[in-house]
């Protein structure tokens, strides 16, 4: 009761969608590969759980992803935002609840599964400022278009998509990160079922799983985004706004070209994961101007006066170039670019941070 619903392959639901096999299980939902009899074509369905509370979120994600469609007729922008089919309800076996289930379009595994390829070195940077042209015109569409902020943009919610039936297969096949398999590119161990690297610059990604989003005239909560890329307003507990997008995007950049988080906070004895996360932002960014940090509601978790942390005294600065150049190789010139690239989506200000479009138009990005 309250979980997610027991599913078997073979399994007909709402007289319309066979289950194929199961293609990921989250916190709040299981997604599986079915046929859509009626339209004979592949579809992926969502099955929200059952649990008493979700239904409200479940409401809130179809109706962000049903003005994502009416928009997109609008906008080609909106392309790059995961598709809804269709949506439906089902009684569940266990507590007989009502169960809500969204269909989409099928993608293939997430940028999240691709990194796994490149631990070391990143992604091959043409692939990544392709796929950051996608992923800001995306958010550019959902903050000027629909109005909606998407608040857990992170490799796992970038879905990669191939355009031929051909590359969505390979994609589909080769990168199986859910049942337990590597990613393998050419000439990246075996031979069988690869992906070669001549494929990857044709890859598509589009923007998925809205169901953290909130309007930007109606936050939900105060806590939103995954830690490691949590804006810095968020952590404070001031309000947010689509900036929040931006930071989260400017961390997504870092991790698709190094292979590293640009902020992966962990708790110590004295001090919390929160604590450690500001302390770094501070380490990379400089210190945080006084009329910003005391403005803030939750400043005083963190400081003892402007400058001053509670409870993590020594703080160890380093520069976006040089991490880039020391710990990755990059050539001063190359680092500068990238830097100048990253630094405005990650101003103190929420107000003075890039936009999706300004960084749409930036020099790095563009070349």
């Amino acid at each position: 009761t309250g979980g997610h619903h027991p599913m078997q392959e073979g399994e007909v639901f709402n007289t319309r969608y066979q289950v194929l096999h199961k293609l990921g299980c989250g916190a709040f939902a299981t997604v599986w590969l079915c046929q859509d009899m009626r339209m004979k074509k592949q579809v992926a369905v969502k099955v929200l759980k059952s649990r008493e509370g979700f239904a409200e979120t479940a409401q809130d994600e179809v109706a962000f992803l049903r003005c994502v469609s009416c928009m997109k007729k609008k906008d080609l922008a909106g392309e790059n935002i995961v598709c809804l089919l269709d949506d439906f309800r089902m009684i569940g076996e266990n507590g007989f609840h009502i169960l809500l289930c969204l269909v989409f379009e099928v993608l293939g595994p997430s940028i999240r599964c691709l990194m796994g390829n490149y631990r070391a070195q990143g992604l091959p940077l043409p692939f990544v400022k392709k796929s950051l042209q996608q992923v800001l015109a995306g958010l550019h569409f959902l903050h000027k278009c629909c109005r909606i902020i998407h608040a857990d943009i992170k490799p796992e919610n970038i879905l990669l998509y191939g355009c031929s039936k051909r590359l969505q297969r390979l994609l589909m096949d080769t990168l199986d990160c859910d049942q337990g398999t590597e990613v393998r590119l050419k000439g990246a161990g075996d031979l069988g079922n690869q992906l070669e690297e001549s494929d990857l610059m044709s890859i598509e990604v589009k923007i998925a799983d809205l169901g953290s989003a909130c309007w930007t005239y109606k936050p939900f909560s105060k806590e939103i985004q995954t830690q490691p890329y949590r804006a810095l307003e968020v952590l404070l507990g001031l309000d947010y706004g689509t900036p929040a997008d931006i930071w989260s995007t400017a961390c997504l950049a870092f991790e698709m070209a190094t292979g590293e988080c640009l902020f992966d906070p962990q708790p110590g004895k004295y001090f919390s994961r929160d604590d450690d996360h500001v302390a770094r932002i501070i380490e990379l960014l400089g210190r945080i101007p006084p009329q910003i940090v005391f403005s803030w509601n939750k400043s005083t978790n963190f400081f003892s006066r402007p400058g001053a942390l509670l409870r993590l005294s020594r703080l160890f600065p380093r520069s976006l170039p040089g991490i880039l150049a020391d710990r990755h190789g990059w050539t001063p010139r190359e680092a500068a670019a990238f830097a100048a690239f990253l630094l405005p989506a990650l101003h103190y200000a929420p107000e003075r941070r890039a936009s999706a479009a300004q960084s749409l138009r930036h020099a790095w990005i563009a070349a």
